[in-house]
């Protein structure tokens, strides 16, 4: 797993997308592990592990990530 400072992640962050797409990139803030970045496809495969309530899970991920239409337009 690859490893990018706070700092690094937001000013390079089309790079951190890139990264996060072929592995999870663990993001780390003064030293210390604050979140992981991971490509959708890896995401889903952790929810489909989940068992029960997956679906439900999954529709809710959906609805967040559907982009309201003013945003998208824009």
């Amino acid at each position: 797993m690859k490893i990018l400072s706070a700092k690094d992640a937001k000013y390079g962050f089309g790079r951190l997308i890139d990264m996060a797409r072929a592995e999870p990139v663990l993001v780390a803030k003064h030293g210390r592990p604050v979140v992981v970045v991971m490509a959708i496809e890896e995401y889903e495969k952790l929810m489909a592990g989940e068992g029960e309530g997956k679906d439900k899970d999954k529709k809710s991920m959906e609805t967040r990530l559907t982009r309201p239409k003013d945003i998208a337009e824009k």
